[in-house]
């Protein structure tokens, strides 16, 4: 898979770093000489000018990636190559980065942003989830607002403890993606059954997570509501 990432700060060069080790192609483009740090991710290909430019993104042969990262620290900058990327290029999936949280609700489909990745956001998620058993934490946001990545951990009282994941009655546009049991990760199958404390990690449209957290944990919903 090709990649070019907009953005050769730390963010930029820690992600080409590991989509290298993936063993995807990564081209890294920044206007900055200071941020050209050849060294650092020596596998990479580099390009000293404005993604901003829509002569850079051609010259950077951005219709020929599948992904578009914009990550550089600033959000009209990351603004402006998702808009290029997906209008002028069509690149299938363009992800971008947002700083500022206040600037979070314009990083959707309008400005060609697939997904918006933004850090402190993420951070208070990782927060709460690390603290709360037993409530819906949402991670993720795929295209601002239609569907979820969303955590819950098993409460040892949840009524579905033993249920086959097959035996579930999920709601509608809910899918159980990963269960993280015990420090390791497994693929859920019709046939796994859920056990207390497994972590469980959804994709889910927005209007689906209080029915989500009702079914995992009706008791913990219950003594919300009286409190």
């Amino acid at each position: 898979m090709r990649v070019v990432i907009a953005g050769a700060g730390n963010v930029g060069r820690s992600i080409a770093a590991e989509l290298l080790e993936n063993n995807h192609e990564v081209l890294l483009i920044d206007r900055d000489p200071r941020a050209t740090k050849a060294e650092a991710v020596p596998n990479a290909e580099w390009l000293l000018a404005d993604a901003c430019e829509l002569s850079t993104l051609d010259e950077a042969a951005l219709h020929r990636c599948q992904v578009a990262i914009a990550a550089t620290g600033d959000d009209k900058a990351n603004l402006v190559v998702s808009l290029l990327a997906k209008t002028e290029f069509g690149v299938p999936r363009v992800v971008a980065r947002v700083n500022h949280p206040k600037n979070e609700w314009m990083f959707n489909e309008s400005w060609g942003v697939d997904v918006a990745v933004s850090t402190p956001r993420i951070m208070a998620a990782l927060v709460e989830e690390a603290v709360s058993v037993g409530d819906l934490v949402r991670l993720f946001t795929f295209r601002q607002g239609e569907a979820n990545l969303v955590e819950l951990t098993l409460p040892p009282n949840s009524t579905c403890i033993g249920n086959r994941v097959q035996d579930v009655s999920w709601p509608p546009d809910t899918v159980l993606v990963t269960i993280v049991r015990e420090g390791r990760v497994l693929v859920p199958t019709g046939d796994t059954p859920l056990e207390a404390h497994d972590e469980l990690l959804f994709v889910a449209v927005t209007e689906r997570e209080k029915e989500l957290q009702e079914l995992l944990c009706p008791h913990q919903v219950k003594k919300a509501r009286q409190s």
